[in-house]
């Protein structure tokens, strides 16, 4: 029996344009964050989408919201067993986007000199592993490649 191969989600998919629309990089780093743990790839999609429908597709918006409510949002998306600590990681990985970066992934990429950097700097937010950091990164390298040039 061979084991399935996890999708390789894409920006693109889900109609998110990373290299000039700020909130729409931090919308795939969301993804990111959520496509990084273990859990399937549909559960985290279908949670996603239900941040998204919420309007909780900004770092301010995950910090502001109830935990009572993020869990439960988590538990609709399919996080059954794993919602108290995806609460607390995904609330405790915001605050430091908003303290760090002021919220912006773009400019943690500006203060980031390269692509190693920018993988230490990600790696430095709560629950950012070396996983979710090479599902983000694999989009942000036409930053780099941009000043460059």
């Amino acid at each position: 029996m061979t084991a399935r191969k996890r999708p390789i989600h894409r920006p693109s998919d889900f109609d998110l344009d990373v290299i000039d629309n700020d909130d729409d990089l931090f919308r795939w780093f969301l993804m990111t964050f959520l496509l990084g743990k273990p859990i399937q790839s549909t559960v985290a999609v279908k949670t996603w989408q239900l941040f998204l429908d919420n309007k909780l597709d900004f770092p301010w918006a995950i910090v502001q919201i109830k935990d009572r409510k993020l869990t439960s949002l988590l538990r609709q998306g399919g996080y059954t067993r794993y919602q108290h600590v995806m609460t607390y990681a995904l609330k405790t990985c915001m605050q430091q986007l908003v303290d760090f970066y002021d919220g912006s992934l773009l400019l943690m990429i500006e203060q980031s000199e390269n692509e190693d950097e920018l993988s230490k700097r990600l790696q430095k937010l709560y629950g950012v592993g070396p996983k979710t950091a090479e599902i983000f990164m694999r989009e942000t390298e036409e930053y780099f490649a941009r000043r460059n040039e």
